[in-house]
């Protein structure tokens, strides 16, 4: 299988590319550009540094979230446009996961953790194992307290990473001590290495137009929208 993967779910901005098992191509990128600006031209790169073209591809892996609205809606934007121009199946990437993925051997709870603003994350837990990690706790969207209650019953070491990790970490230690422990900085972001893995196991295959974002909770401009039809009697 060849496929190519896009990841622009949270601050790091990420394209691979898995041929026959291997990791053919990866690059993330960390910087002041917006990943509209990022992107395209990292897929270019990564076609041209491997001789390959998105025709050659037998599908193509987006992480779908959750994240950044605005980013996520930027790659699954982009794998659309490039599915619907090569005529490929597309195949979703759930953000949570993928972290988890490439968190590595860890003998504990891994806890991938997004900064959802406010005090809150969006947070899963899973248990490394040999192949796609154990799920123990699906995608929600907490206040940190409520997280860490909810994860207390599954263990007694807990791996922290993503996004969310350096913006809780005072308040992770204080709640759970010398249980947490906090990923590496090389360990801690998404590896667009991990989400082509993860999009070569998926067996649901997809349509570009079935493909959408994958959102915990809605946009701010849709809650605000909400709420002023509530306050108008709409």
């Amino acid at each position: 299988m060849m496929l190519l993967a896009i990841d622009t779910s949270g601050p790091v901005c990420g394209v691979a590319i898995l041929k026959d098992g291997t990791i053919a191509y990866e690059c993330a990128a960390v910087n002041k550009l917006t990943h509209s600006t990022n992107l395209m031209p990292m897929v270019e790169t990564a076609f041209a540094s491997t001789g390959l073209t998105v025709a050659d591809m037998d599908r193509i892996a987006v992480v779908t979230g959750p994240g950044s609205f605005t980013g996520v809606r930027i790659g699954v934007s982009t794998a659309k446009g490039l599915a619907h121009g090569a005529n490929k199946p597309c195949v979703a990437v759930d953000a949570l996961e993928a972290m988890a993925a490439g968190a590595g051997a860890f003998d504990g709870v891994i806890c991938p953790i997004q900064d959802a603003r406010a005090g809150q994350v969006y947070g899963a837990a899973f248990r490394a194992c040999e192949g796609r990690p154990q799920r123990l706790m699906d995608d929600i969207p907490l206040k940190v307290e409520e997280f860490v209650e909810a994860i207390r019953p599954l263990g007694e070491r807990f791996l922290f990473l993503g996004d969310g990790m350096p913006v809780q970490k005072a308040r992770l230690q204080a709640l759970l001590g010398e249980k947490a422990v906090f990923a590496l900085p090389q360990q801690a972001y998404l590896r667009p290495a991990a989400a082509a893995y993860l999009g070569s196991l998926e067996e649901t295959e997809m349509d570009y137009l079935q493909l959408m974002p994958m959102y915990l909770r809605a946009p701010n401009a849709e809650r605000n929208k909400r709420l002023m039809e509530a306050a108008h009697g709409k």
